[in-house]
């Protein structure tokens, strides 16, 4: 059974910065894709950003520039820094990973005040 477990989330002011984890374990194959997705309250979750096996990301418009994503392969991990947080950078953090279906984590809070 395939578990996927973030770490990081918090309150952070505004302009400040912070580093998500995600671990996963359980899985006999390598993910396609992993990465990180969020929720604010009210509104859809939205792709924060992604990377492939191969190394290719991508990320949201919206956290350009302020975002990086990083991937061990071979730990079955995945982590994203953002810099520079916002506000509406404030939503729950998903971790996910990708291999035919995707497998999602429990979240984690992430709360910027301004």
């Amino acid at each position: 059974q395939v578990q996927l477990v973030e770490s990081g989330g918090g309150l952070v002011q505004a302009g400040g910065s912070l580093r998500l984890s995600c671990a996963a374990s359980g899985n006999r194959f390598s993910f396609n894709a992993m990465g990180w997705y969020r929720q604010a309250p009210g509104k859809q979750r939205e792709l924060v950003a992604t990377m492939t096996s191969a190394g290719s990301t991508k990320y949201a418009n919206s956290v350009g520039g302020r975002a990086t994503i990083s991937r061990d392969n071979a730990k079955n991990t995945v982590d994203l820094q953002m810099t520079s947080l916002k506000p509406e950078d404030t939503a729950v953090y998903y971790c996910y990973a990708e291999k035919v279906f995707n497998f999602w984590g429990q979240g984690t809070q992430v709360t910027v005040s301004s």
